[in-house]
Parts: C-alpha cells; structure tokens; sequence
C-alpha cells in the first residue's frame, strides 16, 4: 500500500533515553520517515551516530549513539541536551521539566527507579505516571533526582492483549504500511473481528496423546496449547503485530492516528461486547497518560530486561514447553516474533549497540521485497547469548538473563527449569566477585514468599507447573544450591541489593547467611507492577499463612532449600504494617556509600508506602 506521509507526525516517539555512560549516552526514536538526528548537550562537543532501521513504509526505528569528541561525559549532573532534524532545532516543550530537558550520566547511585509489569488495559493506574510527578518534584531538590530507571521484565503483554489493543494494532499496521512477515501456517479468520478473543483456538497445540501419563490432562484427553497464558485470546502472532504494538505501549502520538475505540461491538457475543468495553475504558485512560511517560523517559537513562509476558506466558518454564515450541514450525516463528521486537525496542537500547547490533546486518537481509523472511534470522538471535550486561557504576548494576540459559532437568521434562544454567551462574559468580556492593536486576525474585513456593511446588508435584508458573529460583535444585554457594563466598559483595518484579506484588525481605564465611547482607527488593496487581484478598490470606507456616521459629524452614540463610521480612506503612502489598507501583530506591538507605513504593493512586529497613 502507499502511504500518505503528508499527514502523519515525523516523531511518533522519543526522545528515550537509553544507556548512559561518560563515554556515550544511548538514545531511541520512532518516526515516520527518514530523518537526519543528532544530539547536543550544552558545553559539550560531541559526535551523533546514527543507526535506522526500516520497519515499515512510514515507520522507522532510530537509535542515536552520542559520544563527546574530547574528554567524556560528567557524571551525577544535570546535562541538558537538544534534538535536532535536519539541522533544525526540536521543539522539546512537552519533554521539558521547567523549561529544560537534561539528563544525568550515572556513576554513583543515589536514587534509583525500578519496576516491572505493565499492562496497559489493566484498571490500575499506570504508576509511570506517579514517577514522571516524582521527577518532577525532584528538579527542586537535585540531590532526590533518580539517577537510572530499571525495567526489569513484563514491559509489554503480547500474550494479554485487550481487544481494542489489538484493533488498534491493525490499524497502525496498515495506516504506517509495516512490513509484513511471509504468512504463517494458521487457520485465522481473514476478518479480525472473527479473530477477537478467539485466536487461542487456533494456536497450536500438542495432542493429549503426546502428554505425559503422569499429568492431568493426559487422562482428561486434553490437548496442551503451546501458548499456555490463560489470557491468550488476543495473543499477538505475527512480525508486524508486535512492532505495531510497542509503539502503541510508548506513543501518544500513534494513538491519535488509530480510531479503535469505534468499532461496530452489536456483532460480538454479550460477555465480550461488556469486556471490550471495560478494556476501552481503561486502555483510554492508559493513553491519556503516555506524554507523562514520554517525558520521564526523555530525562532519565532507562535499561530494561524481558521475562516471560514480554514474549509469551511461560516462556521456557520447562524443557517439555521448550520441546514442545521446537517441534512447531508455527509457534517457533512467533516465539522469534517476540523476542526479535524486544532486541529492537528494548535489547539495542541496553547495550547501545555495542553486542546487539552484530544482529543488524543480518536483520536488514531478511527483509525481502517488503517482506521479512526470518529463516536464516529466526537461527541468528536464537543463538546469541549476550542479552545478559552490567553498567559500571558504584553499585556496579548486574542485570541477568533468566529466560535463554535455563537449567534443564535432566530427569524429567515436565520439571521446571532453572533460570539460569550452570555457566551463567559461573559468569554471574565472576562478575560479582571482589566487588563491596553490587545492584542485581533478577526479574524474577531470588528470595520470594515461602507459601507460595511451597503451593507451586505442590502443583508441580501434581504435573501442572504451567497452571501456577513454578518460576521461583528455589524450584530447581542446582540452581538454588549453586546460587546460594556464591552469595556464601567470602569475595562476593558485602552488600547485594537484588532488584526483582513477576509476581504482581511488592516487598522487601534481607537476607544473611546463618554459615557464611564473612558478614554480608542481601537485599530482595520486588516491585510489581508498574500497571498490575495480584488479587488483594488472595494476597491477604496468602500473607497470614506465611506468618503463620513460615514464622523464624517454625521447624518447616528446616525443609526449604534456604535454610541455611535467615530471612527477614520487612514491614511498611501501607495498611498497618503489611509486608506485602499488591497495588501498582513503581519503587524509589535509595543508595547512600554502596549500601540502601530508603525503600519507597510510589503508587499508581499518588499514594507513598515506606518500607522499614530496620
């Protein structure tokens, strides 16, 4: 199709602030034509090198790498910067905190933001937003201003995609003539408001023949879907699908160019006529917010990490779900789907190109008379192994990969994996030694809620691990053990601050091994979600139960795999003391010498919880 560019925006997002370093500071666009960028900051001479990557006719992903041509960067202060086209300065009123727009290059952590989980049609507010009123607060008091923003999994749904989403998607898909993918091997109807909470039906799925004898399903006669999110009805398929829906989670802009809200709904049947309504109602309020999150991210260096909702539910929880994928050409492909967006949105950013773009070359090759032909691609990024990195910083920040170096157990394939394999925890055990304090982004938790782990394991015990995702680092054996010897070591950091999301709620425990070989502490901060919650009457039971089953003195510590660490669990503010709390919110973390001073929700409602660390 030929698009009429007259009447679209140049700039549908950015600028987003990527990686920061004194050497270079990394930074992302979305427009829809070519565009000549570069960067200035002010007492600064610099270079802009400029990568753009076609994704479609009017659409163009543009990663800008700014270096100074003498000397580096001045770290922990303010640098302002401007945007320019073509030689053109950029009007950056909407991205500007009392008239400027700046940015910090960190090196010695004071204020850190971290998050995860955020669905857009979720009702709960988009906690984003309390972070961009906190930034800006924060230009009054310099020394409060948050220094980095981690996003450490669950950026984007594909596999929870609310039906107005996924019309909107359409939309942009042929309002900005995205570059289609060779079709894929699926019955979907040609009419998508056919496929409207529906597709799951026609995802593959393994044939209850194949299942293991010891599962449910097997006796039940029920074929095992590949995609196994229990809210999969609108799961994203294709190439274009997913780049059309990240613009759509960071671009006000593309909104005002899709009308999904005006579709004709007397068609569907009763219960989703009602629930398309209620995910309008909250996808609109999602949207009206998205300029405060366009400036947060314009002003403040973000380094993100997938977990599983960033691709699909589930992904790689055990060598069965892995086996299964593999023998689909179909669910492979969108696999790939899901994991080649995240290396364009959110993977090239992270490392500023530096290992990610040695995948460029071969991407553009797959793009063939306007069509991706991901064969030799698909083997490419499925290979590469370095989503993994750090940041050099005083607490130097660790952020791992869970998800593509899984300990497989060799037993039985119906075993949850573990979320990393013995030589990523070897190269993990490297990066942390001889270091007094580091910042560890694990996206799931190291240390989480006893009772719940012990309820997954007795649903894995059953053979259904996918029905409660046994995603927790002390449901394999050799994981666990090989992650505990190496916080045990006497050269690893004297003080550990894990940083984890996931499960929908957030707490704060520390940690100290009871057999050490020298005094350490580890801190487990979870922050979950940015824009979701667990069920809070649920959450309350589950809470009173760890009290009860998993207090300091109960003999059922005696038989989890941390017994030889004392965990502590710390209270907050919110609602008289609980330690856990299920509302969205992003969290402040303070960092004072190496060592965390403050741990603070900043809820999606305004409100402020405060953790007590004592």
């Amino acid at each position: 199709m030929v698009v009429n560019q007259a009447n679209l925006p140049i700039f549908l997002c950015g600028p987003m602030a990527r990686r920061a370093e004194s050497s270079l500071v990394s930074f992302q666009f979305v427009t829809t034509q070519k565009v000549s960028l570069r960067i200035e900051f002010t007492g600064y001479q610099t270079h802009t090198a400029q990568t753009e990557i076609p994704l479609g006719e009017s659409l163009f992903l543009v990663l800008l790498t700014v270096r100074p041509i003498d000397g580096e960067f001045a770290t922990d202060t303010e640098l302002p910067y401007q945007v320019f086209n073509d030689n053109k300065k950029i009007d950056m009123g909407r991205f500007s905190y009392q008239g400027s727009t700046t940015l910090v290059v960190p090196k010695v952590l004071t204020n850190v933001l971290h998050g995860s989980c955020r669905n857009p049609h979720h009702p709960s507010k988009d906690s984003l937003v309390e972070a961009d009123a906190y930034m800006e607060r924060s230009y009054q008091n310099s020394h409060e201003r948050p220094d980095l923003l981690i996003l450490s999994g669950d950026q984007v749904y594909a596999d929870d995609v609310a039906g107005p989403m996924l019309v909107a998607v359409h939309q942009l898909i042929e309002l900005l003539g995205i570059y289609k993918e060779v079709p894929l091997n699926l019955a979907l109807p040609e009419v998508l408001e056919q496929q409207l909470y529906s597709r799951d039906v026609y995802l593959p799925k393994e044939p209850w023949e194949n299942r293991s004898k010891l599962t449910l399903g097997y006796w039940l006669r029920k074929d095992e879907p590949h995609f196994s999110s229990v809210k999969a009805a609108n799961h994203l398929i294709t190439t274009e699908e997913f780049i059309a829906f990240y613009v759509l989670n960071f671009s006000a802009e593309a909104w005002r160019l899709v009308a999904p809200f005006d579709i004709d709904t007397s068609l569907f049947e009763s219960k989703y006529k009602t629930l398309f309504e209620a995910e309008s109602r909250a996808l609109q309020d999602f949207v009206s917010t998205l300029p405060h999150v366009e400036r947060l991210m314009a002003n403040v260096s973000t380094l993100m990490m997938f977990d599983d909702h960033d691709v699909t539910d589930d992904w790689n929880l055990t060598p069965r779900w892995e086996q299964n994928v593999a023998n689909s050409s179909t669910s492979k492909r969108i696999i790939s789907n899901g994991l080649i967006s995240y290396w364009l949105f959110q993977g090239l950013g992270n490392d500023a190109l530096q290992t990610s773009g040695s995948l460029l070359a071969s991407f553009y090759g797959a793009l063939q008379k306007q069509t991706w032909d991901f064969k030799q691609f698909d083997k490419e990024i499925a290979r590469f192994g370095q989503w993994h990195y750090c940041l050099d910083t005083t607490p130097k920040v660790v952020v791992i990969d869970t998800r593509t170096h899984r300990w497989r157990s060799e037993q039985d394939f119906d075993e949850p994996s573990g979320l990393m394999d013995w030589e990523s925890l070897m190269e993990l055990q490297e990066v942390l030694v001889n270091h007094e304090s580091v910042l560890l982004v694990s996206p799931a938790p190291v240390f989480g809620v006893k009772i719940i782990e012990t309820i997954q394991s007795i649903f894995n015990s059953c053979g259904e691990p996918l029905v409660v995702d046994v995603e927790n680092w002390m449901a394999h054996e050799g994981a666990a053990r090989k992650l505990i010897d190496i916080f045990k070591r006497e050269d690893t950091p004297k003080e550990t601050i894990i940083l984890s999301g996931d499960v929908h709620y957030s707490f704060c425990f520390s940690v100290q091994a009871r057999f050490g070989r020298h005094h350490n502490r580890i801190w487990q901060l979870t922050a979950s979600g940015i824009k979701n919650e667990f069920p809070k009457g649920l959450l309350s039971i589950l809470e009173k139960l760890d009290i009860v089953f998993f207090a300091p003195w109960s003999p059922f510590n005696l038989f989890t795999k941390r017994w030889q660490l004392a965990v502590s669990k710390h209270k907050s503010d919110y609602e008289n003391g609980r330690y856990l709390v299920s509302d969205s919110a992003i969290s402040l973390v303070n960092i004072e010498n190496g060592k965390l001073k403050g741990y603070t929700l900043l809820h999606g409602t305004g409100e402020v919880t405060q953790f007590d660390l004592n």
